[in-house]
């Protein structure tokens, strides 16, 4: 299996704020790649920097071919990256169709487009029924499944996800895991996932990455990194 991203010595921060120090990480593609660590350890900021938000004062960032650090960040989409950042970012004012619609609305095929709307409403069933709903109208779950819906799109090839069980109950958390899961599995999709709950990430992910204050500790089998008793407590809190 080849990889599909690939940092090698990455560095970023804020202005003058360093918080990622020579991150090196490798995310095979048709995978789930979790990264866990704790509170501040730069989880947030890497996603980031791997969009283009924030640019790497060292090091390379590498999709395929293509070096993503001279890609627009509007251009980002177009080259395969989709991002659910943290805290959902529905639009509360469009309805749940709008929202999806708007998702692929750089593609500018309808005929595709209208394709993919009806593979998300048959992936995110609870959002069939919610479709004329505006945003502000859904559970916190289905906001995330919108959310997801939403950046699945744009027909991506790896998928961001930051902490998408903030805030929802153990429950529709394990559906969302799940869902993951599936989509790798059936798709092909490649998922990186930033995850607060560092054990339910593990048990869907392949791999898994322990960052501490901006440094990979630890890059192994999920599996591994779940059994490693020391570890897990040093870095994880469990």
């Amino acid at each position: 299996m080849s990889d599909l991203l690939t940092l090698n010595g990455v560095s970023a921060g804020y202005g003058p704020v360093s918080v990622l120090h020579g991150i090196e990480l490798a995310v095979p593609e048709r995978s789930i790649t979790a990264v866990v660590g704790a509170n501040g350890a730069g989880k947030t900021t890497l996603l980031r920097t791997i969009m283009g938000q924030i640019r790497p004062s060292a090091g390379s960032i590498r999709m395929g071919g293509t070096d993503l650090s001279k890609v627009k960040v509007e251009d980002m989409v177009r080259n395969g990256l989709a991002l659910v950042p943290e805290g959902r970012g529905v639009i509360t004012e469009l309805t749940v169709d709008e929202n999806l619609r708007l998702g692929g609305l750089w593609r500018g095929n309808s005929a595709e487009s209208s394709r993919t709307l009806a593979e998300v409403y048959e992936l995110f069933e609870p959002l069939q029924n919610r479709r004329k709903s505006a945003g502000h109208q859904l559970s916190g779950g289905e906001r995330q499944m919108l959310a997801i819906g939403r950046a699945l799109m744009a027909k991506p090839k790896l998928l961001l996800l930051d902490e998408p069980s903030l805030g929802l109950a153990p429950r529709i958390t394990a559906q969302i895991l799940q869902l993951l899961g599936r989509l790798r599995d059936e798709t092909g999709l490649t998922v990186l996932l930033i995850e607060q709950n560092v054990r339910s990430a593990l048990s869907v992910a392949d791999h898994g990455v322990v960052l501490n204050l901006g440094r990979v500790v630890a890059a192994r089998p999920a599996a591994e990194l779940a059994a490693d008793t020391d570890l897990r407590h040093t870095y994880l809190g469990f």
